[in-house]
């Protein structure tokens, strides 16, 4: 009986060599058959993320450059100094499209990278005005070599690996309402409220409670319309509803001329203007590109310095694996074990990504959120990140073109990739407190504190607290205290520095 077998067994594995030879040699190195994806998915969704994700280009040089010397507004180092942001622009772009394709190539997942928001602020904010901007890059770098030598020690990926399933997926639905807020604050739907320190109301809705402006019902309009497209389950719903928001905004900007917002006009375009551009092409100047130094020792107290560090390396090291875990659940790509397979990899690109950050003064680069909206669109490998980076790398060229689509426009996507990620709070145990509380907390600080981070150092260390006090302490990972050691001393970073001064 055994016999006939043979030939069967034969056949089968010659039909699996020929299937694999016909799929090509793309669809082999990025597992794309293999990940239930198609190479027009991949496409539509690096497509899809650099749309998000490409307010990045115009926004990190509005917080950590400056138009002119003469801005009072200006962001300043210690000499007085500016970054223009011209050239931050050019970074900023250069830097995202090289690492995103990177991470592609390497990791072979759909996680795009770019400066991240709030360390770039922190560092404009915090940091800069104490040294100078080449000194700031170098903690920065600093910062990058540090995280570098935790994911080649495996210390970064057991972290990854020792947070509960409970917690990453809470993570993921705290992301996916981070999103949201700022898909509903980029669009004006939320804003903050003028007298915000004098009432028990920190934010509202429009202006003086109404949808006053033209850019919001734009988005509201855009909402609607991709929130049809994806409910019909139309093939790169979320594509189509951003471009034909956009077009929709550049129809409407014609005949209502809202203008850009600029700070003074709070009726108008936030980022990016719905107009024809004066260019569609300029050449990018790059020459912040290795200008940093390590003098940072030198130009402040060795322990403010190191505590500015201590302060970057936190945060970059759980809001990646925060993001990261968040991405990985909502593509379906962790393990049977709740982890994302070859992460060392991934978290050794996202390590060079604020190492190169640091070195071309754009800023340390991370893992974005917004690639869940390319997520969602179905991507599942490397080849969207290739889309998006050289989308990036084009972006340096086309400036003028691409702020035509505002960011009224792209904000849709983001709130409707926000009820997408809500999904997975049907995995989150709520009978039992000692989760359903660091659950919620992580969830909740999330977007109330625009921090991936204070999310999960809220999560944490309730978890082990809780844990801990009801008799569970055999449960807890031995990693998960050190974590939640770690984020106790962030939280009272203001403190612990003020009493080294």
């Amino acid at each position: 009986m055994a016999t006939p077998a043979e030939p069967e067994t034969t056949t089968e594995s010659t039909q699996a060599a020929e299937t694999s030879q016909s799929r090509g040699a793309l669809d082999r190195f990025f597992k794309i058959s293999e990940r239930g994806s198609t190479t027009g998915r991949e496409i539509r969704g690096g497509l899809v993320t650099f749309v998000t994700m490409a307010y990045i280009v115009v926004l990190n040089p509005l917080i950590i450059g400056s138009f002119s010397a003469d801005d009072t507004n200006a962001h300043r180092d210690a000499t007085g100094a500016i970054l223009p942001v011209a050239q931050v622009a050019a970074v900023t772009a250069l830097v995202a499209g090289v690492i995103t394709i990177l991470f592609g190539l390497v990791a072979n997942y759909p996680f795009a990278l770019a400066t991240g928001l709030g360390l770039n602020a922190f560092v404009a904010v915090t940091i800069a005005p104490q040294m100078t901007w080449p000194a700031a890059m170098g903690l920065i770098v600093v910062n990058g070599l540090i995280v570098l030598v935790l994911v080649v020690t495996g210390v970064r990926t057991m972290v990854f690996n020792a947070v509960p399933p409970a917690l990453k997926s809470a993570i993921a639905v705290g992301i996916g309402l981070f999103i949201a807020l700022i898909g509903l604050v980029d669009a004006g739907f939320v804003r903050r409220l003028p007298d915000a320190a004098n009432t028990t109301v920190p934010v509202g809705l429009g202006i003086n409670g109404s949808i006053a402006s033209w850019p919001t019902l734009v988005f509201i309009v855009g909402l609607v319309i991709t929130g049809v497209l994806v409910a019909r389950r139309v093939k790169g719903a979320i594509l189509i509803g951003v471009l034909a928001t956009a077009v929709f905004a550049i129809v409407l900007e014609a005949i209502v001329q809202a203008g850009p917002s600029r700070g003074t006009n709070p009726k108008g375009w936030s980022l990016g203007y719905p107009a024809a551009p004066d260019s569609i092409a300029d050449v990018p100047d790059l020459s912040l590109v290795g200008d940093f130094n390590f003098d940072a020792w030198a130009q402040v107290p060795v322990i403010t310095a190191t505590l500015l560090v201590f302060t970057l390396v936190l945060t970059d090291f759980f809001d990646t694996i925060g993001t990261m875990t968040g991405l990985g659940k909502e593509a379906d790509l962790l393990d049977e074990d709740g982890q994302l397979p070859g992460v060392g990899k991934a978290l050794f690109v996202d390590g060079l990504g604020a190492v190169a950050g640091g070195a071309a003064s754009s800023s340390s680069n991370t893992v974005y959120i917004e690639s869940a909206s390319g997520i969602a669109e179905g991507a599942r490998t490397g080849l969207a990140n290739v889309v998006t980076g050289v989308l990036f790398l084009a972006a340096m060229f086309l400036t003028p073109l691409y702020q035509v689509i505002p960011v009224e426009a792209a904000a849709p996507a983001l709130v409707i990739v926000g009820v997408l990620m809500m999904a997975q709070v049907k995995e989150i145990d709520f009978s039992d407190f000692t989760v359903a509380l660091p659950a919620f907390l992580t969830i909740v600080v999330m977007p109330f504190t625009y921090s991936i981070a204070n999310g999960l150092g809220a999560g944490f260390i309730s978890y082990v607290l809780l844990r801990a006090l009801t008799g569970r302490v055999r449960g807890i990972h031995p990693l998960m205290w050190i974590i939640a050691a770690a984020f106790a001393v962030y939280f009272a970073i203001g403190p612990i520095q003020s009493a080294f001064n």
